[in-house]
C-alpha cells in the first residue's frame, strides 16, 4: 500500500523558515516524483515543487523559486521541502504526492499539514 505522510507544518512569523518531511513507504521510491502542492481557503489546489527520483532533476513553480527548496533522502525514503523567506500568502495545507514524472499529476496523496504565515 502506498502511504505518504507529511509532518513539519506549524505557525511562523513572515520571513521565517519551515521545513517540511514527506515519509514514503509502498513503492520503489527511486523509480518515481515527489511533488509538493498546497491548497489555501476558497482557492485550488497548486503545484509547488517536485523532484523526479530517477532523474535526479527537481522543479519548481514560479512563485516559490530562490524560497523554497525540495531534496529527497532514498535511505529514509523521504522528501523535504524547506521553506524560506515565508510570506502570509504562503499560508495553506501543504500534501506531498506521488508522481510517475513531475507533471503535477499524483497516483497519491498525504494527508496534509498545516502551515500558517503570520504578518
Amino acid at each position: 500500500e502506498v502511504q505518504l505522510v507529511e509532518s513539519g507544518g506549524g505557525l511562523v512569523q513572515a520571513g521565517g523558515s519551515l521545513r517540511l518531511s514527506c515519509a514514503t513507504s509502498g513503492f520503489s521510491f527511486a523509480d518515481y516524483s515527489i511533488a509538493w502542492f498546497r491548497q489555501a481557503p476558497g482557492k485550488e489546489r497548486e503545484g509547488v515543487s517536485c523532484i523526479d527520483n530517477s532523474e535526479d532533476s527537481t522543479d519548481y513553480k514560479d512563485f516559490v523559486k530562490g524560497r523554497f527548496t525540495i531534496s529527497s533522502d532514498s535511505d529514509e525514503p523521504t522528501v523535504y521541502l524547506q521553506m524560506n523567506n515565508l510570506k502570509p500568502e504562503d499560508t495553506a495545507v501543504y500534501y506531498c504526492a506521488a508522481l510517475l514524472f513531475c507533471d503535477y499529476v499524483p497516483f497519491a496523496w498525504g494527508q496534509g499539514t498545516q502551515v500558517t504565515v503570520s504578518s
